[in-house]
C-alpha cells in the first residue's frame, strides 16, 4: 500500500520515467499520456507471472484488489521489463529482498472504486468461494462469456458501484431488429435537406470548433468526424484531433467515430457531442439510439447541442414512445449553444476547472 500510494494514487511525472525506458515505450506514453502523470505498477519477474505478463495486452482491463475490495480499475496502456525504472520507483521496505517489481504496466484511466470483489466475481462467472492469489489473468472462456452478453467492463463495475441495474446486450437477431427499427425511423423522420439553411453549416461548424477548443483546454484529447476536420481547419485552423481515435476502444467505435464531436481521456470516451442548428434533431438522436443498443451501460454523457429556441424541440421530439423504445431518453442531456458560448467567454483560453461535469452542470435531461 505504500508503493500503491506513491506510483499509482499520487501517480508518477513523465519525468522520472521517460529516461529509463526505450524510444518506442517513450513514444507509446507521450501518445496516451501527454504530459500527465502516469499510474504504474510492477510484478516480480517470476516464470508464471512472466507467462501471464506476455500475454497482457495494451487496452486490457485491469484490477487491482487488495483483500476482498476492488481498489482500482483502468487499461494496460503500455508494458516493459525494467529494472531500472523498478529500481526507481519501488525500493523494497524490508532490507533482506533484494528482487525488483520488473514487469512494468503503466495503467490508462485509473478509477478508484472501492467496489466488493464478489461483485466481479458473479458477473464474471468466479465460484463465491475464489480466491486470488497474487498477479492473475481472468480465464479466455469466462472473459468470451462475460463480452458475449455486455458491453464494457469498466461501465458495467461503475453501474455496480452506484447500485444500478446492468444491462445485457441485445441477442444478434434482435439487435438487428432494433436496428432496422431505427433505420425505418430515420427514413420516415429526417428531412429532405429543404429544412438546412445557407449559413446553417458555418454555425455547425462554429460549435464544433468551439467544443473542440474547450475539450483541449480541458485536457481532453478530441475528435470529430474525419470528412470534418478539413474544414474545421481550414475555416479556424484548428488541427489539434486525435490521431488514433480507435486504440484502446471497444467494438463501439464504428459508433462513434461519426459523432460530431468526442471527447476522449486516454483509453476512454468521457463526452460525446451531437450539434443541431436548424436540421431535425432526428440524427443526432439516432446515432445515440444505435450506440445505446450495442453499448446499454455507457456511463458517459451523449449532450444534443442546439440553440435555446429548439429547447422544446429537443424535449418533444425525446418524449416520443420510439425513443423512449430506444433507450436514450433519460440518457441525453440538451445543452444550448448559449450555454456554450457562455463557458467559452468565461474561459477564454484557460482550462483550470474546465470538464465535463461543468459542461452537465449547463445542460438538462428530460427524463420520464
Amino acid at each position: 500500500m505504500v508503493h500503491y500510494e506513491d506510483t499509482i494514487r499520487k501517480r508518477v511525472a513523465s519525468a522520472r520515467i521517460l529516461p529509463l525506458v526505450s524510444s518506442s515505450v517513450s513514444r507509446k506514453l507521450g501518445q496516451v499520456f501527454g504530459q500527465r502523470p502516469i499510474a504504474v505498477w510492477g510484478s516480480r519477474d517470476t516464470s508464471a507471472n512472466r507467462a501471464k505478463f506476455d500475454r497482457m495486452n495494451e487496452g486490457d482491463e485491469i484490477l487491482i484488489v487488495e483483500g476482498q475490495t476492488i481498489k482500482l480499475l483502468g487499461r494496460v496502456a503500455c508494458k516493459d521489463v525494467n529494472p531500472r525504472l523498478s529500481q526507481e520507483l519501488w525500493k523494497n521496505l524490508r532490507g533482506e529482498i533484494t528482487a525488483g517489481w520488473d514487469l512494468i504496466y503503466f495503467i490508462a484511466n485509473p478509477k478508484e472504486i472501492e467496489l466488493p470483489f464478489s461483485k466481479f466475481k458473479e458477473i464474471i462467472g468466479f465460484a463465491a468461494n475464489f480466491q486470488l492469489r497474487g498477479f492473475m489473468g481472468v480465464a479466455t472462456d469466462k472473459l468470451e462469456k462475460f463480452y458475449s452478453k455486455y458491453d464494457d467492463l469498466y461501465s458495467i463495475l461503475l453501474q455496480l458501484k452506484v447500485g444500478q441495474a446492468v444491462k445485457e446486450v441485445p441477442e444478434p437477431d434482435a439487435l438487428q431488429e432494433t436496428f432496422s427499427y431505427s433505420t425505418a425511423l430515420k427514413r420516415q423522420t429526417e428531412p429532405s435537406g429543404d429544412e438546412e439553411s445557407e449559413g446553417e453549416p458555418s454555425e455547425h461548424r462554429k460549435m464544433q470548433w468551439l467544443l473542440l477548443k474547450l475539450g483541449r483546454q480541458a485536457g481532453e484529447k478530441v475528435w470529430s468526424p474525419r470528412n470534418d476536420q478539413s474544414r474545421i481547419t481550414a475555416e479556424y485552423n484548428f488541427r489539434d484531433f486525435e490521431e488514433t481515435f480507435a486504440a484502446g476502444l471497444d467494438a463501439q467505435v464504428k459508433y462513434v467515430e461519426n459523432i460530431d464531436v468526442v471527447w476522449k481521456e486516454e483509453f476512454r470516451i468521457d463526452a460525446a457531442f451531437e450539434i443541431e442548428n436548424s436540421t431535425s434533431i432526428y440524427s443526432g438522436l439516432l446515432r445515440f439510439a444505435d450506440l445505446t443498443m450495442v453499448a446499454p451501460n455507457t456511463v458517459y454523457p451523449m449532450f444534443i447541442v442546439a440553440p435555446a429556441q429548439r429547447r422544446n424541440r429537443v424535449r418533444e421530439q425525446l418524449a416520443r414512445p420510439s425513443f423512449r423504445h430506444l433507450g436514450i431518453s433519460d440518457k441525453v442531456r440538451y445543452l444550448p449553444y448559449e450555454k456554450v458560448l457562455e463557458i467559452e467567454e468565461f474561459f477564454g483560453e484557460e482550462g483550470e476547472g474546465l470538464s465535463v461535469d461543468l459542461f452537465k452542470g449547463k445542460s438538462e435531461t428530460f427524463p420520464h
